[in-house]
């Protein structure tokens, strides 16, 4: 498909699982797994409320949905699904619709990774779809002290590319997400439409 960014954008702000790499169907075994192991349950209605969020905001979800409190730890249930999520890492491919908006901008506005994933998950994810060298600003879960839908990832990633929010056009496929950029002031694309993701 072709998209062209909206009028008036001075920079660009692109969240990565789901929006730039078609990592949840490897999240979604990753989190069952994990769960399956200690006995907790996930399906994928549970997950995409709760696209955006951090992994250990998701494993203490789990945790209390599932009556495990006290008997696993959210470390536990959140390594366990790191374990898993890394080895079927290396199948993470682009969604190139979005890919394809970061390639024509590169070096023209300037563009940051926002997004509520894990530090270590997001630089390998960055890595195996070639998308490292087109971003010098990624701000994770790991760089915030409040997640989505609270705006503080979008403000940071604004202030690091020194664009003010109101000319920031951000790509997201999460609900948390697009409430997040309404929140910060920024125009918001949903790339949901934009591929077809089997999870």
């Amino acid at each position: 498909m072709q998209y062209d960014i909206q009028q008036g954008v001075r920079g660009l702000i692109f969240d990565l699982d789901g929006t730039l790499a078609d990592t949840m169907p490897y999240h979604f075994q990753g989190w069952k797994k994990a769960c399956e192991r200690f006995g907790a349950h996930i399906d994928t209605g549970f997950l995409r409320k709760h696209t955006g969020s951090p992994g250990w905001i998701i494993a203490r979800e789990i945790l209390d949905d599932c009556g495990l409190n006290g008997s696993v730890t959210i470390e536990e249930i959140m390594n366990e699904k790191l374990k898993e999520f890394f080895r079927f890492q290396h199948l993470v491919k682009p969604i190139t619709p979005v890919t394809d908006i970061v390639r024509k901008y590169y070096g023209k506005l300037p563009m940051a990774v926002g997004t509520g994933g894990h530090r270590k998950a997001v630089e390998r994810t960055l890595e195996i779809t070639d998308l490292r060298k087109y971003f010098d600003i990624v701000v994770t879960a790991n760089d915030v002290n409040a997640f989505k839908p609270d705006p503080e990832t979008f403000l940071k990633c604004a202030e690091l590319m020194k664009v003010e929010p109101l000319f920031i056009e951000v790509f997201e496929d999460a609900e948390l997400g697009i409430q997040a950029a309404h929140n910060a002031g920024m125009m918001v694309t949903d790339v949901r439409s934009w591929y077809d993701s089997d999870w």
